[in-house]
């Protein structure tokens, strides 16, 4: 049975949801299951653009086939050649063998990696800026290189100035029937997924978030319609703020995330002290994570939201303590910078998990070491109360702002 959506007069959600799919990517949990967009326009020609995943392609042809009421598709605009979205594009060339397939050079490359049958007459090829006429509505396409593939673009359709932006905008989480965000509590619902998805997906690639937000600056944007999660037809500068802080690695808000690994519970004990402290001080806003048992990407999430971060890690095998490495590296590699950071080491004979973790602190940007790193030997003692203190009346002044 078909379930669309209407977005306006001659434009459909023809997505659908997976729910029983645990792991984005194989890697990244989805306790909300996750939504696939795709969208159908209507007019003297037929434009989709973008597929869906394998998941749910039964769902996904039982929706356009009830929008097209008979009509054949004659675009497929490929905004985004990642297999969750370009699945169904050799089915969709058998069911509709006069379609086109409408890309950029890259896309056409990927596409012959990915696939096996035959495209060379089915290539429409498109160049910065082109435009696509369908009749009243027109497509205009904007390059958006690694956000988050080299292939990416944007489709701007000018008659009801409606951007499709790939993965862009996007968000973990499966809808509801609510496809808009303003029909929905996004920020109780949505919000952090969205952080989520962004962070660990397309957090690398700042700078090229930032070029493509000047590139469309100066367009006239009613709605923004992302490959995840809901559509925005209001308060668009509500994602649009938060992208630009995010894609400019800046903190959404002062707080603390604290991020401890610990074998015996004697480095998640300092942790807690710590914490504690930062209470007393009046830190209002703080996460503590166990490595061990939150997946990365939530506390990367944070990460990116919060403005000072602490992490406590005992010494393994002379080294770094596993899941920190991971969690370090993995910030590494998504570019998380301008935060401010106190680290807290063990070690039973020769702590050097402090060393380890300034070293790869220092070798990311713009991140300040606030106070020397406190190091316990096996377990916290009394004797070392005065320097705890100190070390956490430092990370409370800074997040307090006195200093």
């Amino acid at each position: 049975m078909y379930c669309t959506r209407q977005i306006t007069p001659h434009i459909f959600w023809v997505g659908g949801n997976d729910r029983r799919l645990a792991l984005f990517e194989n890697m990244f949990p989805l306790p909300n299951g996750v939504a696939y967009n795709s969208y159908l326009i209507l007019d003297e020609k037929v434009a989709l653009l973008d597929t869906v995943d394998s998941s749910i392609t039964q769902q996904f042809f039982e929706n356009i086939e009830h929008v097209l009421e008979g009509r054949t598709i004659d675009y497929v605009v490929v905004n985004h050649m990642e297999p969750d979205h370009c699945a169904n594009i050799e089915e969709l060339c058998r069911r509709f063998p006069g379609m086109k397939i409408v890309g950029n050079k890259k896309t056409f490359q990927m596409i012959r990696q990915f696939y096996d049958f035959d495209i060379e007459n089915l290539v429409y090829e498109v160049r910065e800026g082109d435009e696509l006429s369908l009749g009243s509505h027109r497509l205009r396409f904007y390059f958006a290189p690694m956000v988050h593939w080299p292939e990416v673009m944007f489709t701007y359709e000018e008659q009801q100035k409606i951007l499709f932006t790939a993965d862009a905008f996007g968000s973990f989480g499966a809808l509801s029937g609510n496809l808009f965000s303003d029909e929905l509590d996004f920020e109780d619902v949505f919000l952090d997924e969205a952080r989520r998805y962004y962070t660990n997906i397309v957090g690398k690639y700042g700078s090229q978030v930032q070029a493509a937000l000047k590139k469309v600056s100066n367009v006239e944007i009613r709605m923004i319609c992302p490959l995840h999660g809901p559509v925005w037809r209001k308060n668009l500068d509500y994602i649009l703020t938060k992208y630009d802080l995010w894609s400019r690695y800046e903190p959404e808000k002062q707080g603390v995330v604290l991020a401890y690994a610990s074998m015996y519970g004697n480095t998640e004990n300092a942790a807690l002290v710590i914490a504690n402290r930062l209470a007393e001080k009046g830190v209002e806003d703080m996460r503590v994570y166990d490595v061990s048992k939150t997946h990365g990407s939530y506390i990367i999430a944070d990460a990116f939201k919060y403005s000072h971060l602490i992490f406590a890690s005992p010494t393994y095998n002379a080294g770094l303590y596993f899941g920190m490495e991971a969690l370090l590296r993995d910030m590494a590699v998504l570019n998380v910078q301008n935060r401010k950071v106190a680290l807290v080491g063990n070690g039973s004979w020769a702590p050097s998990s402090h060393t380890v973790m300034q070293k790869m602190i220092g070798e990311m940007k713009n991140m300040e070491l606030l106070a020397p790193p406190l190091v316990l030997r096996s377990s916290l003692k009394p004797s070392q109360r005065e320097e705890l203190v100190a070390f956490a009346d430092a990370v409370g002044e800074s997040v307090l702002g006195n200093r």
